[in-house]
C-alpha cells in the first residue's frame, strides 16, 4: 500500500498507473475492434466480441489493482449476492462524480455482465477513451434541446434510434445497460435550478430506460438500483486519485421489472409514459430516503 505518500504524489502515482493502464489495454482493444469493422460477419463479429469483453473485464481488474495499491478507502458494500454473470441487467444509480463509474465497475467486474453507459456525442472526442467507448458499442447519443428542436424538429427521435440499434447490438451477448437517470451529475446548483423536489437527487428521466426495457424486456433477467454515498464529500477525480475519499457506502438492490413496462411504446403511448415516469419517481422517493438515512448513520457532512 501506498497511501502513507503525501496525497499530491500518491495522486501523479495513481495517475499515471491509471493511463499506463489505459495505453496497455486499449492497444489490445483496437486490433480486434479493427479486424471486427474489417470482418463484420456474424459469427466472427460475436467471437470478436466476446474477445473485447475479456479485454475489458481485465482492463477493470488491473483498475482495481492500481486502486488497492493506492487507496486506503473502507468500503460499506450490500447486495452483491446472488448476481449473474450470465445474465442482461438494467442498471441505474444516482450520479455525483466521475468516480461513480469507477465504484461501480470495481464492485460489478465479472459479478455482472459488462456495464454499457449511454454517452453524450461529445465524449467519442474525448483522446484514445473516446475510440475505446465505441470499440465496446457503447452508445453516444446527442442531447438536443427543447429550444433546438424547435427549430430542428427532423432530430427529433433520433437519440431513440440510436439507442435503439444499440441495445439490439446487446441482444447478441450478455450485457449490463447503465443508465443514470438523472442525466447528469448531481451538483447544489443544477439542483436548484431544477426546483428538485428530491433532497439529494436531481429529477430522473424515464425515456432512456423506457426505450432499452422495450428492446430487450425479454431478456433482462431483473434491474439492479445502485445507490453510491459518499459521507465525507462528493469526490473530485484528483481527490480520488490522491487517496483523499477515506469512506465510500453502496447499496445495490436487485428490483423485478414489472412486465407492463417490458415492451411499451414510450413516444407513442401517453398512458404507458405516465405510468413508467411515475414507477421511476417512486424508485427516487425511496433512493432518496435511502441517501438520507445513510448519510445520518454515516455522520456525514
Amino acid at each position: 500500500m501506498l497511501n502513507f505518500l503525501p496525497s499530491s504524489l500518491l495522486g501523479v502515482i495513481a495517475g499515471l498507473l491509471l493511463v499506463v493502464n489505459v495505453l496497455i489495454w486499449t492497444s489490445l482493444l483496437f486490433v480486434f475492434a479493427i479486424l471486427k469493422f474489417l470482418l463484420p460477419l456474424p459469427q466472427l463479429r460475436r467471437g470478436f466480441n466476446w474477445i473485447i469483453h475479456r479485454i475489458a473485464e481485465n482492463w477493470i481488474t488491473c483498475n482495481s489493482g492500481w486502486m488497492r495499491l493506492t487507496q486506503k478507502t473502507r468500503w460499506d458494500v450490500q447486495g452483491l449476492e446472488d448476481l449473474n454473470y450470465h445474465g442482461w441487467y438494467m442498471v441505474v444509480s444516482n450520479h455525483q462524480s466521475w468516480v461513480d463509474i469507477l465504484v461501480m465497475q470495481h464492485l460489478l467486474n465479472r459479478r455482472i455482465p459488462l456495464l454499457k453507459f449511454f454517452l453524450k456525442s461529445e465524449l467519442i472526442r474525448v483522446p484514445i477513451m473516446g475510440l475505446a467507448w465505441w470499440a465496446l458499442d457503447f452508445p453516444f447519443l446527442h442531447r438536443h434541446g427543447f429550444e433546438y428542436l424547435k427549430k430542428h424538429p427532423e432530430q427529433k427521435g433520433k437519440d431513440f434510434e440510436t439507442m435503439r440499434r444499440a441495445c439490439e447490438k446487446f441482444a447478441y451477448i450478455p450485457t449490463s445497460v447503465m443508465n443514470f437517470l438523472e442525466g447528469t451529475r448531481f451538483t447544489k446548483a443544477k439542483h436548484d435550478k431544477q426546483n428538485s423536489e428530491y433532497k439529494f437527487l436531481l429529477r430522473p428521466k424515464s425515456g432512456g430506460l423506457a426505450l432499452a426495457l422495450n428492446v430487450l424486456g425479454d431478456k433482462f433477467n431483473s434491474m439492479l438500483d445502485i445507490t453510491i454515498v459518499y459521507p465525507d464529500g462528493v469526490p473530485e477525480f484528483w481527490d480520488f486519485l490522491c487517496g483523499k475519499v477515506k469512506r465510500i457506502i453502496v447499496r445495490v438492490r436487485t428490483i423485478e421489472i414489472p412486465q407492463q413496462f417490458l415492451h411499451g411504446d414510450y413516444e407513442g403511448d401517453q398512458a404507458f409514459r405516465a405510468a413508467i415516469h411515475k414507477w421511476v419517481q417512486q424508485l427516487w422517493e425511496e433512493k432518496d430516503l435511502q441517501i438520507e438515512s445513510l448519510r445520518k448513520k454515516a455522520g456525514a457532512k
